[in-house]
């Protein structure tokens, strides 16, 4: 099943998203269930201040445990997560 994972930056925490985002990376390539993600960022794409990922697991209990392990998550980078089912309908899906 797919959940679209919204997470949002605490204000002015720019450094403390880089200075955890190769362990975010790896947790998320290790967990092999994203189908497409990346940083939100302002309107010139010079800061990034959130998350977006489409994942791939069995249920919602699954995307939350994934969403509260996140190395991100676990420094206090996020004001807010948000998972939410989606269905794909648009674009390449591979």
């Amino acid at each position: 099943m797919l959940f679209c994972l919204i997470c949002t930056d605490k204000p002015n925490a720019l450094e403390l998203r880089l200075a955890n985002r190769d362990a975010h990376l790896k947790y998320w390539g290790e967990a092999g269930c994203v189908k497409i993600g990346g940083p939100f960022t302002n309107d010139d794409a010079s800061v990034m201040n959130g998350s977006m990922l489409v994942i791939d697991v069995a249920d919602r209990a699954t995307a939350e445990k994934l969403v509260e392990n996140d190395p991100y998550n676990k420094a206090g980078l996020f004001a807010q997560t948000e998972v939410r089912a989606w269905k794909w309908l648009l674009g390449p899906k591979e």
